[in-house]
């Protein structure tokens, strides 16, 4: 898979199954620590046990037929990848598209995928890319140089098509004048079967980056000269149109009830004896209404695997040797939860009205008024009452599985409603009528909205508490949870909302997250797509993650990104919550599986034991 780019997620973050090639983390198992604390270093144990399961793994030949069955509660948004931003869609279409490399779920290095081999200049801004001649499209259309071509430069670096992996490909960089100028990479045909890119600076995780899905060139070109790229592939598109490289197809798609991913019968990559891969006939994603109900489906045998929750791990420890399957531990998650305020100044140009009323963009603007808030969020009760004690508590906005690159040294905002009320008493925010409700220093009662999804029972659980936090402290607040699909739309579109309560997926290379902490990116929650920082302190972000993406001695590296984690640390635009303990149920009837520090298994060498 790709370099991860984050993305809005609908589940309970950081618990997912991780039953695709996934990006990989470099933490372990840790030990619950206190809330106000930063989280325990991985426990080394635990750490060198799931590595020694990478080292000493090999693939076995597998059997041919039989289905993973998944209960979820994430419903694809579009079948159209290019433009998803949100990781119920990825999760589906990730089965369909590939890019040039992959990341590899044993050891996180980067491998050939689509490209069979590469070799780069001494500088390292040019890459050439020899690509593998035996890949055909689902409809059996020969795969070739002139779609990758097709994919970054007529998708990815076309300004008509809000291509969700822009920002990665998106060079910034300081000219002579000491200003910071933005550049794209060429990507050029140098036959069918190679590929040249030259990229304007060097850039760490290219290799990495270039996980990201190619389209077939045969089937969407039209649209995009058309105009009409950004309407195709909808979710109401018959699940045969949708045509990649990858091991399954979207066999059926039943709105709210099922995904069925069929097995690709011209998939490219085969055994060790040449049996083409993958070994299962089908991939079923049950569409389930909350997280109850995916409990009850694992529990009744329906489904594979299950993400499990902190309050059912008692519950299944137990009857693991009952109903036959193995709870895997592997410490905390990527998938952060957070709240943020919106403190975009913009005005719909619908109806030109601003995105935010003037006085709570004021106050969501006004840092003190964030760091209140930020120290009336009772983790501990996060932790103990809605995940059972297995999670951590999260302070920085690189989690502890990045290894290194985590920061556990920035500024925490320890559960304190007297602190809480100090600061915003401070600013002469008060409640002048005794009505339990603060005024800003103008008389407005400040007063908001707060949103979250419905059917992540674990996220609502948590933004009750967050609500009650609020309370405590004199805000009055309005909290509602509404459509998975819905929130989307406003946090990515409308940008009409107030607060909110969301998660974001994550990856091993903390550049994953450009998108979020750049503050022209899509998914700068709080004023996205800015075209120069609003603040000091974001352009302070904006740098050290570019310097980061640029530099590629690993230890400075990890010094820009520790230092962008304590800006955003001091700033709070996202505050934090916690961090799932990374609990996966799966049955006891897979070969090619074990648990390692970055996933369970590669789908496509998975096989059923009992078919």
């Amino acid at each position: 898979m790709a370099l991860a780019v984050l993305l809005l997620v609908s589940c309970s973050d950081g618990q997912g199954a991780d039953v695709q090639v996934v990006d990989g983390v470099s933490a372990g198992e840790t030990e619950a620590v206190d809330g106000g604390d930063a989280a325990a270093p991985p426990d080394a144990s635990i750490v060198d046990r799931l590595k020694r399961n990478a080292d000493q793994f090999n693939y076995s030949i597998g059997r041919r037929g039989g289905t993973l069955t998944i209960a979820t509660i994430s419903e694809p948004l579009t079948f159209n990848l290019a433009i998803s931003n949100d990781s119920s869609s990825s999760d589906v279409l990730g089965y369909v598209f590939e890019g040039l490399t992959e990341t590899s779920w044993l050891t996180d290095l980067v491998e050939p995928a689509l490209a069979e081999s590469w070799e780069h200049s001494d500088d390292g801004l040019t890459w050439t890319f020899h690509l593998r001649r035996d890949v055909e499209w689902h409809d059996g259309e020969p795969f070739t140089a002139h779609d990758v071509d097709f994919t970054f430069n007529r998708i990815i670096y076309n300004d008509e098509i809000p291509a969700s992996s822009r920002p990665t490909f998106e060079f910034r960089h300081m000219d002579d004048d000491g200003a910071w100028q933005e550049s794209r990479m060429s990507v050029a045909v140098v036959d069918d079967h190679t590929v040249a890119f030259t990229l304007p600076v060097p850039f760490a995780p290219f290799l990495r980056s270039l996980g990201t899905a190619i389209y077939p060139r045969h089937i969407l070109e039209k649209h995009v000269d058309d105009g009409t790229f950004i309407d195709t592939w909808g979710i109401d598109t018959d699940p045969a149109e949708i045509v990649g490289t990858g091991p399954f197809t979207i066999g059926s798609y039943r709105p709210g009830e099922r995904v069925v991913m069929a097995r690709s019968s011209n998939y490219w990559l085969t055994d060790d004896e040449g049996n083409r891969l993958p070994y299962l006939d089908s991939v079923v994603h049950i569409i389930v209404e909350d997280l109850d109900a995916e409990l009850a489906s694992f529990l009744a045998g329906e489904s594979d695997v299950h993400g499990v929750l902190g309050e059912e791990y008692a519950e299944l420890e137990p009857l693991q040797d009952e109903h036959n399957f193995t709870i895997h531990r592997r410490g905390p998650g990527f998938g952060t939860t957070f709240l943020a305020f919106n403190m975009n100044p913009g005005q719909s140009p619908d109806t030109g009205e601003s995105f935010v009323a003037g006085p709570k963009l004021d106050w969501f603007t006004n840092v003190q008024f964030r760091q209140a808030v930020a120290h009336s969020v009772d983790k501990d009760a996060i932790i103990d009452g809605v995940q059972h004690g297995l999670g951590y508590p999260q302070w920085s906005s690189i989690s502890p599985a990045a290894g290194d690159f985590h920061n556990p040294d920035v500024r925490t905002y320890p559960y304190d409603l007297d602190k809480a009320n100090e600061i915003l008493d401070s600013l002469g925010w008060t409640d002048t009528d005794g009505d339990n409700v603060r005024e800003d220093s103008n008389g407005n009662e400040i007063e908001f909205t707060l949103v979250t999804n419905t059917g992540n029972t674990v996220r609502q659980e948590a933004t009750q508490i967050i609500y009650e936090g609020m309370e405590a402290i004199g805000l009055k607040v309005d909290y509602t949870a509404i459509e998975f699909g819905e929130l989307v739309g406003q946090l990515t579109s409308t940008y009409d909302w107030e607060a909110v309560v969301i998660g974001l997926s994550g990856g091993s290379d903390p550049y994953s997250g450009i998108g979020t902490w750049h503050s022209s990116g899509d998914l700068h929650l709080w004023h996205p797509n800015q075209s120069e920082p609003a603040t000091g302190w974001e352009a302070d972000i904006d740098e050290l993650y570019v310097l980061g993406s640029q530099e590629l001695d690993h230890a400075t590296r990890v010094a820009h990104y520790r230092k962008a984690q304590e800006i955003a640390a001091e700033n709070v635009p996202l505050i934090y919550t916690s961090l799932a303990e990374r609990l996966t149920a799966t049955r006891n009837v897979f070969g090619n599986s074990i648990p390692t520090l970055y996933a369970l298994w590669d789908i496509r060498h998975l096989y059923r034991t009992d078919h």
